[in-house]
C-alpha cells in the first residue's frame, strides 16, 4: 500500500468510496443526507485536484487502485480578532474502502495527513464527525485527536 497525491484517473474510485461514505451519513441522518448521492460531482473533483488549498491524498493497492481517500483544507486561522493567526489542515472526508477496512490503511492514511500538515507548516489537523458514527469518532480518538468544540443543532 502506498499514499500519493490524488490523480485524476483516481476520480471514479473516489466516487465509489463517496458513496460508501455517504450512506453511513445517510444511515445516521436520514432527514439530511440522500443515499446514492455523492457529495462532490466528477467535474467538482476535476477542480479540487487542481487546487493546492484543497490535497486528495490517497491510499493505493499494488496496481495502483484507490482503497481509501482523505480529502483535506488547508485553512488559514483565525476566526476573529481575538485569536493568534495560525494554519490549520482540515480533513473533510476521509473513507476506506469497506472492503478494505482493518488493514490500518485509515491509520497509516492519517499518518500521512499529519505529516502533510507538519510540512506545510499548520498548528493542529481537525475534522468534523457526525454524532451516532462512533466507529470514526473511536477511529480518531485511538489516533491521538480529542474534541476541541461541539456544535449544537435544535431540529425544528
Amino acid at each position: 500500500m502506498m499514499i500519493r497525491d490524488a490523480k485524476e484517473k483516481d476520480i471514479p474510485r473516489i466516487l465509489e468510496l463517496l458513496k460508501q461514505v455517504l450512506q453511513i451519513h445517510a444511515d445516521i441522518r436520514p432527514d439530511i443526507f440522500i443515499p446514492g448521492t455523492t457529495k462532490y460531482t466528477i467535474d467538482e473533483l476535476r477542480e479540487i485536484l487542481k487546487n493546492k488549498e484543497t490535497p486528495i491524498y490517497v491510499a493505493v493497492n499494488e496496481a495502483d487502485v484507490c482503497v481509501g481517500y482523505a480529502f483535506c483544507q488547508l485553512r488559514e486561522q483565525p476566526f476573529s480578532n481575538n485569536m493568534v493567526p495560525f494554519k490549520s489542515l482540515f480533513i473533510d472526508d476521509l473513507c476506506i474502502d469497506q472492503e478494505a477496512r482493518g488493514q490500518h490503511i485509515g491509520e497509516s492514511l492519517f499518518e500521512y495527513v499529519k505529516n502533510e500538515a507538519k510540512q506545510l507548516g499548520c498548528y493542529e489537523v481537525t475534522l468534523n464527525v457526525w454524532t451516532g458514527n462512533t466507529s470514526a469518532e473511536k477511529f480518531y480518538e485511538k489516533m491521538g485527536m480529542r474534541t476541541k468544540e461541539r456544535q449544537m443543532e435544535y431540529i425544528l
